[in-house]
């Protein structure tokens, strides 16, 4: 094994022994299978990893060769200034002067669904982005590039992930359902009270002995792994946003302009615990999810990641 390989195989131990922090043999996640939850994280930790991986042998060529630096980059990361690799992209930002309550947007939603519009679909395409994070005193900022991601559902209850990064698809993967009892693979309900269970069974796994209903982050990390799979309807937006609606902690941030450049509502909650802020923006017509971001609301040196820093974000298309 290279010395290299024994450095990749040692960071990615580092991010599942962080992604996994619970005792093994203690509490209700001893000895149980991945929630839908836990699934997707984990997905998006392997991307992490490709990631990392990917900007070591840039590193590493460009030793190697600095006079071919130029041809090297052009070759691994295309069109670089577009896609804007930067350490974290910059948050955009709502307008306050022009926010909706999201009890508005709520009654705005039920219209539309009353009005007829567009089905439940299952399958989504997204836009996302993550930082790859080192951790430590030596750790760099780090380096991640935007990608679209298309999920289609075959017949069989499987689906095929199809990934692309500046055009150019860089995977094409096949990957099993689920349950079809369960969340994400249920299809999710129309109705505010049953929608709230759904999310709330999909952020649990199942689990019975929760106490309370889902904290505002709770149910904003709930959102990815159900749009991820499904493109909601006229109907069940109005139930989200009735949820949304209903949820205390999530205030209106003003009028916005996303990533796709798509107008929106912003809707923003502080998670004063873990030090971050999530901005949920919505289709203030008919309380479609347009996107989600995360962002730090402290500087974090041994992640080498400052206040302000995006560390996700995903925006939905139809």
């Amino acid at each position: 094994m290279t010395d290299d390989l024994a450095d990749d195989l040692a960071e990615e131990l580092e991010l599942l022994r962080a992604a996994d922090p619970v005792s093994a043999t203690e509490g209700p996640w001893r000895e149980r299978p991945l929630t839908a939850r836990a699934a997707h994280d984990l997905d998006r930790l392997l991307h992490h990893s490709r990631h990392r991986r990917a900007r070591r042998r840039v590193v590493l060529w460009a030793e190697a060769a600095v006079v071919a630096l130029a041809a090297v980059l052009a070759l691994v990361l295309p069109d670089l200034g577009a896609t804007s690799a930067t350490a974290a992209p910059n948050a955009p930002s709502p307008r306050a002067a022009a926010s909706v309550p999201l009890a508005v947007v709520a009654d705005r939603a039920r219209a539309a669904a009353r009005a007829g519009g567009p089905e439940l679909r299952r399958g989504t395409r997204v836009r996302t982005w993550s930082l790859a994070m080192d951790s430590g005193p030596d750790a760099e900022r780090p380096v991640t590039l935007p990608e679209e991601r298309e999920v289609r559902w075959r017949p069989d209850g499987s689906r095929t992930e199809r990934v692309e990064t500046d055009g150019d698809v860089v995977s094409v993967r096949i990957l099993p359902g689920g349950p079809a009892d369960a969340p994400p693979w249920a299809r999710p309900p129309g109705t505010v009270a049953a929608l709230r269970a759904y999310l709330t069974d999909l952020h649990d796994g199942g689990v019975t002995d929760r106490v309370g209903a889902l904290t505002p982050d709770q149910l904003l990390d709930s959102l990815p792994p159900l749009l991820d799979n499904w493109t909601l309807g006229a109907r069940e937006n109005a139930a989200l946003a009735g949820v949304l609606a209903r949820t205390e902690g999530l205030r209106p941030a003003g009028a916005i302009t996303d990533r796709l450049g798509r107008t929106g509502q912003a809707y923003v909650h502080e998670s004063r615990d873990e030090a971050l802020r999530h901005m949920l923006i919505l289709d203030p017509a008919t309380g479609a999810v347009l996107g989600l971001e995360v962002m730090f609301t402290e500087d974090r040196p041994q992640l080498a990641v400052r206040a302000g820093d995006v560390m996700s974000y995903s925006a939905w298309r139809r």
